[in-house]
């Protein structure tokens, strides 16, 4: 079963700037260590406000998502720049999610007898 790891960051419209410069590091910093590549997002329209980024990542278990959240947790390079971005917090906050898959499943076709 596959689950989604959300990471919900609200920041300060002001430090818009700032806080993209900081998260493209964060990117780079992903690709770099070989961790789940995340895909970011900014709510349109609905609930959140335009100041907000959403980061999440579909992981094939939860022992994964647990995998990667302390891999982040422990690595210094990850905290040192998530001590620079947390002054522009207004608030965050993770979220997990649980894929849901409600295709049938596929049979096997049956071969045709010539």
């Amino acid at each position: 079963m596959a689950y989604v790891l959300r990471f919900v960051q609200r920041f300060r419209a002001e430090d818009e700037a700032a806080f993209m410069a900081l998260e493209a590091q964060f990117a780079a910093l992903e690709r770099r260590k070989g961790w789940p590549r995340g895909r970011r997002s900014r709510p349109f329209a609905g609930r959140e406000p335009v100041h907000t980024l959403v980061w999440e990542c579909e992981l094939p278990t939860l022992a994964a998502v647990n995998g990667a959240v302390a891999a982040m947790g422990a690595d210094p390079d990850h905290a040192r720049l998530l001590k620079r971005q947390i002054p522009f917090f207004l608030e965050a906050w993770t979220e997990v999610y649980e894929v849901l898959d409600f295709e049938a499943p596929r049979r096997p076709r049956r071969r045709r007898a010539s």
